[in-house]
């Protein structure tokens, strides 16, 4: 594995019962994350995906990839478009930096309606863990 390398990209259905467990898992109980009515009075079109269900699945996506011993060191993502019920999105990653124990990846994620996240992912790789 060398700094250019890309991961392979990891599709993710992106259902109405992933968005309100990863609400609920992260203790996140905004009605927008679980309520369609009142998203819709917010202005939204639907429930939508908070940010603490898309940096979980960022780190699936590494773990996936780098195995399940590597280590997530330092996570820094950004939202854009809203990930919603019905889309599916498409998790990418670049090796931005390897050094043989440490990995810094540019990680995006887009779905029907545009970017959903960026951001870069630092983390140590065992003997062995690199996809």
């Amino acid at each position: 594995m060398k700094a250019g390398d890309e991961l392979p990209p990891l599709e993710i259905g992106i259902t109405r019962t992933l968005i309100v467990a990863g609400a609920l898992a992260s203790r996140d109980y905004q009605d927008v994350h679980h309520d369609p009515e009142l998203a819709r009075r917010k202005g939204s079109p639907d429930i939508f995906m908070n940010i603490l269900t898309t940096n979980g699945l960022v780190g699936r996506y590494l773990t996936d990839h780098f195995g399940p011993t590597a280590v997530l060191r330092k996570v820094a993502i950004r939202l854009g478009a809203p990930n919603y019920p019905g889309d599916i999105m498409v998790l990418k990653g670049t090796v931005e930096e390897f050094d043989g124990a440490t990995a810094v990846v540019r990680v995006t994620g887009d779905n029907g309606i545009g970017r959903h996240v960026t951001g870069t992912v630092t983390l140590t790789v065992p003997p062995g863990g690199a996809g």
